[in-house]
């Protein structure tokens, strides 16, 4: 497999990504049309914690991590490092060193389409991840790939620059020219959704908010009491 190592892709702009960390993962995904958001089985090693990043994409040979080490030279200061295998592995790709070599670049964390090791000593580096896999085994450094190209994740595009944004929920990528429009769309989702807990806390139930009586009506779905559920055989 041979491959090739683009230098200076362009990036989402750092005020753009920086607005974008300020919303959960579920609220960008939504507010820019339920797109973007890459596969479940990218979990987090850690609780609580929220990133946003510039990709710098990583593609590799499966049980080899060859590329991610010439990756770390293309890292700088708020990128956030995504790795895929040309072909599924569970390999444990990635662990502390490599951390260490990240955080001195300003790397903010790490999604990877594979196997993840040394998670203790990475939650007590600081350094967030999301992992398809958390295995101890070991890899080679043997074969060619490619950095800072476009990867698929799932059936997502992820190119360098795109920003991408990992909390508890998972993992969402954003266009590189959408980053502002998407930061706008989700504040807009979050003072809705402000509007709607303050509906909530005052005992509005979504039935009457959304309009949903109606949708129930016109799928049929009709109430009636247990009383006469029950005389009508369907009861228990």
């Amino acid at each position: 497999m041979s491959g090739v190592i683009v230098t200076g892709p362009p990036k989402a702009q750092a005020k753009d990504v920086e607005a974008l960390a300020g919303y959960g993962v579920a609220t960008v995904h939504e507010a820019m049309g339920r797109t973007g958001l890459l596969p479940a089985h990218l979990r987090p090693i850690q609780q609580g914690t929220r990133v946003a990043g510039t990709a710098v994409t990583v593609l590799s040979w499966p049980g080899d991590n060859l590329m991610i080490h010439a990756a770390v030279e293309q890292c700088g200061e708020g990128d956030l490092l995504v790795v895929t295998t040309t072909s599924p592995s569970t390999d444990g790709m990635f662990g502390e060193l490599f951390a260490t070599a990240l955080q001195q670049r300003g790397v903010r964390g790490l999604v990877i389409n594979a196997g993840i090791r040394d998670t203790q000593e990475l939650r007590d580096l600081g350094f967030p991840a999301w992992s398809a896999a958390v295995c101890a085994q070991g890899t080679v450094k043997a074969t060619g790939g490619s950095v800072n190209v476009p990867v698929a994740i799932g059936g997502q595009v992820v190119r360098p620059g795109d920003v991408i944004l990992a909390d508890d929920d998972g993992v969402v990528v954003v266009p590189r020219e959408k980053a502002r429009e998407a930061a706008e769309a989700a504040e807009a989702r979050e003072a809705k959704e402000a509007a709607t807990r303050a509906a909530f806390l005052q005992g509005q139930l979504g039935l009457d908010r959304y309009g949903l009586r109606d949708k129930l009506a016109q799928l049929g779905v009709t109430y009636t009491s247990y009383e006469d559920h029950a005389r009508d055989g369907a009861g228990s």
